[in-house]
């Protein structure tokens, strides 16, 4: 039985169940950041220490590519073991990012296509990207947990799922983001006063291996939302539970 009760979720619900999420499954979610970003913070650590990008361009080039497969990978594996515990399956790092493997190039791509139309969307005076933002938010938890064949298919299905819902998505991110922004504020606050420097530029990337999944877990619980809201999707899993 799925460990959390498939049924509409008030914002304030939204946010209680995706904050216990997080804490439920923060050993794993950090394990997958961890495995995925360890790479990139050692090349990061070699390219400050050695006077950065144009001291080291090619490592900051590499570190660049690296960043951007892994952290893809990361990203979709993060969101699997989510939607799993939320459907109240467990799975653990390994697992999670060896099934995210094949949707490696999808999800890239995805992030790209979407990046450039938000980006679009905030030149033409700042509302249509983040009506834009909103609408394609869920393109990552759909392509993963429906497997969706390609990038398109995913922003297309996003953009389904949130229509007539884009404030109440909009009002989650933003709760999110301000909560994941108050240490990296704190961070810049002992920066100004003690400088930086590498040991605060490894500190930047230990807070967003704690922080970041939180974002992951706040996008899949409103995947779920919506679709319970949309498509009857917690009668649909109550049936294949009585056939089960």
């Amino acid at each position: 039985m799925p460990t959390y009760s498939l049924r509409p979720l008030a914002l304030g619900e939204l946010l209680d169940v995706s904050f216990g999420l997080y804490r439920r499954l923060l050993g794993t979610l950090v394990t997958i950041a961890l495995i995925t970003g360890g790479i990139p913070l050692i090349i990061s650590v070699f390219v400050e220490a050695a006077g950065g990008a144009t001291e080291a361009t090619g490592a900051w080039f590499l570190n660049l590519l690296l960043s951007m497969i892994l952290g893809a990978l990361g990203t979709g594996a993060s969101t699997y073991v989510v939607s799993q515990s939320y459907l109240g399956e467990e799975t653990h790092a390994a697992a999670a990012l060896g099934r995210m493997v094949p949707y490696l190039g999808r999800i890239i791509l995805l992030s790209i296509l979407t990046t450039v139309l938000v980006f679009l969307g905030l030149l033409l005076l700042l509302v249509p990207g983040i009506i834009v933002a909103c609408g394609l938010a869920l393109g990552t938890p759909a392509l993963v947990v429906e497997g969706l064949p390609g990038p398109g298919g995913a922003m297309q299905r996003s953009w389904s799922l949130t229509r007539g819902y884009r404030g109440k998505v909009f009002l989650a991110l933003l709760v999110t983001f301000l909560i994941f922004s108050i240490p990296f504020l704190g961070l810049g606050v002992l920066t100004a006063m003690f400088g930086g420097g590498l040991i605060f530029a490894i500190a930047t990337v230990a807070l967003s291996v704690l922080v970041t999944p939180l974002i992951y877990v706040t996008l899949t619980v409103l995947y779920y939302d919506l679709r319970v809201r949309k498509e009857g999707f917690d009668l649909e899993m109550l049936a294949q539970a009585v056939g089960a």
